[in-house]
């Protein structure tokens, strides 16, 4: 049993949510080597580092483990989630043959949403513990909110996921951030006229607010004011003393007592980083696929290296489609529900016909 005291560096999971273009991306991209998951392209005009826009949630969740594997960023960027959360949707409605996540009835597809979203955020929490820093950015939404306790209803912000009062996204978000901001333009209120009774909006500088407030969903735990200008220099303090991701690497100690007479220079492990060029999937023995095959699925392919005929072979073999069937003529939902969405057993399938090959 061991007890430690004071505080740990250890790197942060943050959500930063706002309206539409207050600079959310912005923010994001002065945190340390930030590299973007662009799940809504809004990336295309910064000089970033980014990774493909993810077609499937199954493409996205093989992105956080490339950054698990590789670690080639010190900050991994999502954004947006609600963006990414469109792609579970698809996700789970697909798997299940069904049309809408209303469409399991009992709230059971929100069930499958939280369960899907939660190992997602489980992925990003191994991230964490690697020493990379999480950033999920967020758009924000105005809902009437009505307290157990009090008459009467209020508008406030809040995060733009779950639209239904059944599903939790949100909640598990929030309850998994060690530091939530809202972003928002500062606006006062001026009267126009003598009496008072007309008024006008001015202002509009950029702010974070870091604490929670009727009006608003937000937390920090490093002291941070309630309110500050939206500035990376606020909070660049808190990043300055994270852990640098490093790739593991054992060192071995010596068994034997080292004689001063003659001392032993142990030699040191230094973790060498991969080269650039194995961070990026080698698609160069892939043949060129259709560019009719369904996107979701083309982009999984590329990123595996499997082709055409591979997939025909594996949908042949499990009897759903003849041999010479192309791919573009799979039913949709068949290749979202089966192909795209069980793609680890496709794969699978893949690797065992390739071993029986006779070359």
């Amino acid at each position: 049993m061991q007890i430690t005291k004071g505080k740990v560096a250890k790197a942060q999971k943050i959500v930063i949510y706002g309206p539409e273009g207050i600079g959310k991306t912005s923010i994001a991209a002065q945190f340390p080597d930030p590299l973007f998951i662009d799940t809504e392209g809004s990336t295309s005009n910064m000089d970033v580092a980014r990774m493909d826009k993810p077609s499937s949630w199954t493409l996205m969740l093989q992105q956080i483990e490339f950054v698990k594997q590789q670690r080639p960023c010190k900050t991994i960027v999502i954004d947006t989630i609600d963006w990414a959360e469109r792609l579970a949707i698809d996700f789970v409605t697909s798997r299940a043959n069904k049309t809408s996540i209303t469409g399991f009835g009992y709230g059971e597809g929100f069930i499958q949403l939280e369960e899907e979203y939660g190992k997602f955020l489980n992925k990003l929490s191994d991230l964490i513990e690697m020493g990379i820093n999480v950033v999920l950015t967020a758009h924000a939404k105005i809902t009437k909110f009505e307290q157990p306790d009090e008459m009467g209803a209020y508008d406030r912000w809040e995060l733009k996921l779950g639209n239904k009062t059944t599903a939790k996204t949100a909640a598990l978000t929030k309850e998994w951030a060690d530091m939530v901001l809202f972003a928002n333009y500062k606006t006062f209120s001026v009267a126009v006229d003598e009496k008072g009774k007309k008024h006008k909006g001015q202002g509009g500088i950029r702010t974070f607010y870091a604490n929670h407030h009727p009006a608003w969903d937000a937390k920090n735990r490093h002291g941070l004011p309630d309110e500050f200008p939206m500035d990376y220099a606020h909070i660049a303090h808190i990043f300055n003393s994270s852990p640098v991701p490093q790739a593991s690497a054992s060192v071995q100690q010596p068994t034997q007592p080292i004689q001063q007479e003659a001392p032993v220079q142990q030699p040191q492990t230094v973790p060498v980083q991969p080269p650039v060029e194995q961070l990026v999937p080698n698609t160069q023995l892939v043949p060129e696929l259709s560019p009719s095959i369904p996107q979701s699925l083309r982009d999984l392919m590329m990123q595996s290296g499997v082709s055409e005929e591979e997939i025909q072979v594996v949908v042949s073999k499990k009897g759903y489609y003849p041999m010479d069937t192309p791919i573009s003529n799979y039913d949709p939902s068949f290749v979202d529900g089966v192909l795209v969405g069980a793609w680890q057993q496709v794969y699978g399938m893949v690797e065992e016909f390739r071993k029986s090959l006779p070359f």
